[in-house]
């Protein structure tokens, strides 16, 4: 099942050699494809609008898991999960959000990971203090919404840089 932070935890830290896989906006359905884009990635982050538990289960069933709660996600089972939650991951912090509304650009992190808009974003932005924070959206990999591509994306967190990779699944619906 997905990492629950303790409130007012500090971020939890791992290590991996693996790429990280970042997905969003399911809304319940987890197609194929993903999954095997999401293979050999260790850990996955799924980054809100889950829409079912099960979903869930079974990326918990290929790596760690770390989950932040959607706007849609209001079941009861969703109350386990966090608005926010922060991770370091080979000495980079990263910070989980739904909405990038809901981010706070004074935050200390190297990268911002959110969802919402279903819409891919792999950009570096300025911080307030005049450091580069990378601004991540995987884009929406459940149920295709307007004409939007079905994406989900990947990170590598590597000593002196964080490559980032945005996969676009094949559309057969």
């Amino acid at each position: 099942m997905p990492h629950t932070p303790h409130a007012g935890a500090l971020p939890e830290q791992l290590t991996t050699t693996r790429p990280i896989g970042v997905i969003a906006d399911t809304h319940g359905l987890l197609r194929e494809e993903a999954i095997v884009l999401l293979k050999g990635c260790d850990p996955i982050l799924h980054l809100g609008d889950v829409g079912d538990f099960s979903l869930l289960e079974r990326l918990a069933a290929m790596a760690r898991l770390y989950t932040v709660r959607g706007n849609i996600d209001t079941q009861s089972w969703c109350e386990q999960l966090p608005w926010r939650q922060d991770l370091i991951v080979n000495g980079w912090h990263l910070h989980l959000v739904h909405d990038k509304a809901d981010f706070d650009p004074a935050a200390p992190c190297d990268a911002m990971l959110h969802g919402h808009s279903h819409k891919a974003l792999n950009e570096w932005r300025d911080t307030p203090d005049g450091r580069p924070r990378l601004w991540f959206n995987p884009g929406g990999a459940g149920k295709r919404r307007f004409r939007l591509p079905i994406t989900l994306g990947r990170l590598w967190a590597e000593e002196t840089q964080l490559r980032r990779a945005i996969l676009h699944l094949p559309l057969i619906d």
